[in-house]
């Protein structure tokens, strides 16, 4: 079997879009309630030195309650600690990974140049708070320069395999997909 279905599944976070319009990128919801966790890939093109990043979580795939994902927010939830990125003015495969730990919290603010990047930031399913069961990213740029970005969302520690056609709804776990 293939990786696709038995170890991971993709989602969209968001299309391509300039980071520095005045909404950024609005992370579309994905459910974690079929994986033990998530990856969000965000790659970046050449564009200003620093964009932020912030991790929601919800208790709907629609509508519900909406927080960061940090103990600020949520008592019982747990914010980001650290995410890994490469950087180079073109990106080539030749980059390593830099880890980068920070204090709990759901932004990251990533400032490592005028570079080509991708950035890797890991959420673990009991990470949310009690009743949250779904997770985005938002992202934002503010430097006057457009800084086009887009982001998938790797689910991973998938708790049942299945061919890649016969994977599930990514946004309501249990509903046909459309």
């Amino acid at each position: 079997m293939q990786g696709l279905g038995r170890l991971f599944d993709i989602g969209t976070g968001w299309a391509p879009v300039d980071l520095d319009d005045a909404d950024g990128a609005t992370g579309l919801r994905i459910s974690l309630q079929n994986a033990a966790g998530i990856t969000f890939v965000v790659f970046g093109g050449t564009g200003p030195a620093g964009f932020t990043l912030d991790v929601q979580q919800h208790t709907a795939y629609t509508g519900g309650t909406t927080a960061d994902l940090d103990a600020t927010a949520v008592t019982d939830s747990v914010g980001i600690t650290e995410y890994y990125y490469k950087a180079e003015a073109a990106l080539d495969n030749d980059e390593t990974w830099t880890r980068v730990t920070q204090t709990a919290a759901s932004e990251i603010t990533l400032t490592v140049g005028l570079l080509q990047k991708i950035v890797a930031v890991h959420v673990a399913a009991v990470q949310l708070g009690s009743g949250y069961t779904h997770v985005s990213l938002n992202a934002t740029s503010t430097h006057g320069t457009a800084h086009l970005s887009s982001c998938l969302y790797l689910l991973h520690d998938l708790k049942v395999s299945r061919a890649p056609a016969n994977l599930g709804n990514l946004l309501r776990p249990g509903a046909a997909n459309a």
